[in-house]
């Protein structure tokens, strides 16, 4: 970690119950946010977790793992409530859908009170998304510290779209526009674009979330799974193939954020600030990281992103300039 201002990743840290294939379930740390600060963290950037976090057994092994990992987590927010809970299924080919347990739990009690007060006072960018936008009081605070969110604060949103989880779908997208009129950056995959606009290609889908004054975003960028990522930039550009590695997948589970980490990660130890997102060749070296960086979670069981010294990354891409 260096001294530079952080990367703050604010959202949910969850236990994510796996089946076996015995069929009991195995506790994995979990959570999109968690594991987006733990691979950006992994990767050599400043990263600090702002977000709730139970004193239950799991709730300490979220924080230890937080803590090995280098992620800082004097700004997460300690609560006796239970840890919440995902059961992920996981299919032949490797990918994981999921339920969820979070009534009553840690993560979706998060307040606009307890985040504005945690929120560091210097930050290089402000990362949210997935269950924190959808169940309150947290998904109103994040709502909240984005509005709040200085000139100087790049911030990145991925709304990694659990429908199951989402009780009223207008109001959901309601708020996202609202968030998304102050994003910088937007990360989607495929199917998170499929749901949100139907019918659409994965590069119009995504045109139609940064664009018609709905956001202030530099550039989206659509994750495709095997077939690597799709950048869209705000300007009316062509779309950005980039390839993905061949990769043996035991599991997509925290693929996509582990993606984000990489691509945040490159972004601030490149010295970037959100004024560079509409650098095209820089972005695209930003993105070709990130693929990269999936694609080795992916070959491991659980979310387990790789480190900064990781061979097959310099293989890839080479490391991100400092």
């Amino acid at each position: 970690m260096t001294d530079s201002a952080p990367i703050v990743v604010a959202g949910e840290a969850l236990i994510d119950l796996v089946p076996s294939g015995g069929g009991e379930l195995r506790a994995h740390p979990g959570g999109g946010p968690f594991n987006t600060a733990r691979a950006a963290a992994r990767l050599g950037a400043p990263v600090a977790f702002l977000g709730r976090l139970s004193t239950d057994r799991f709730g300490l092994q979220l924080r230890a793992v937080l803590e090995s990992d280098g992620v800082a987590t004097h700004r997460a927010i300690a609560t006796d409530d239970p840890t919440t809970l995902a059961v992920a299924e996981v299919d032949p080919d490797g990918a994981a859908t999921y339920r969820f347990y979070a009534a009553g739990t840690s993560a979706p009690g998060l307040t606009t009170a307890q985040a504005a007060t945690a929120l560091p006072d210097q930050a290089a960018m402000l990362c949210v998304g997935t269950l924190g936008l959808v169940f309150e009081p947290s998904a109103g605070a994040l709502e909240d510290l984005v509005a709040a969110a200085g000139d100087d604060v790049l911030v990145a949103v991925d709304p990694n779209c659990r429908p199951a989880a989402i009780p009223d779908p207008e109001a959901y997208r309601a708020r996202l526009d609202r968030i998304l009129a102050r994003a910088d950056l937007v990360k989607a995959s495929d199917a998170d674009l499929a749901w949100l606009e139907p019918g659409l290609a994965p590069a119009a889908a995504m045109r139609a979330l940064i664009g018609s004054g709905r956001s202030t975003a530099c550039a989206g960028v659509v994750t495709l799974g095997a077939d690597g990522a799709l950048i869209v930039p705000a300007g009316g550009e062509e779309p950005i193939a980039v390839a993905a590695p061949r990769t043996d997948v035991v599991d997509t589970i925290g693929a996509g954020d582990a993606f984000l980490g990489g691509l945040l990660a490159w972004w601030q130890r490149a010295g970037r600030d959100r004024a560079g997102l509409g650098d095209a060749q820089a972005l695209t070296a930003a993105v070709r990281y990130a693929v990269a960086v999936a694609a080795r979670t992916c070959a491991r069981a659980g979310a387990d992103p790789p480190y900064a010294d990781d061979p097959r990354l310099a293989e890839a891409v080479g490391p991100p300039r400092t």
